[in-house]
């Protein structure tokens, strides 16, 4: 079953890859794509569509905007992250707002992480 579900979600894996919100075109092109761990941009994984995520470190990173402030959107974040850390991934989000409000504490935060170091 999953398998077929993760079939359908290619297409639009392929489309949010060429169509970039402007926070992730900002982190792709500013900083995770040249980063010394290897990040991939809208990733499937166990049935979801991760933002970035390095396979090395079994790291996601996670943006959200407005869309994720409801209830609802809040319940589902948690439990794909509930999802995604029981097989291993670790999930760092963050806003939309933050990466252009405070791009290098985002970096800073990334890179710590990276580095096996907990979050600031």
């Amino acid at each position: 079953m999953r398998g077929a579900y993760t079939r359908r979600l290619v297409p639009r894996a392929r489309e949010l890859r060429n169509n970039q919100t402007p926070a992730e075109r900002k982190l792709w092109f500013e900083f995770l794509r040249t980063h010394p761990v290897k990040f991939r941009r809208q990733v499937l994984l166990q049935g979801y569509i991760l933002d970035f995520y390095a396979p090395s470190l079994k790291l996601c990173i996670e943006l959200d905007g407005r869309s994720h402030d409801s209830q609802a959107a809040a319940e589902y974040d948690a439990e794909r992250t509930r999802q995604l850390t029981a097989v291993g991934v670790q999930v760092v989000r963050f806003g939309n707002a933050e990466v252009f409000g405070q791009f290098e504490g985002v970096c800073t935060v990334i890179n710590r992480v990276c580095q096996g170091e907990a979050p600031l």
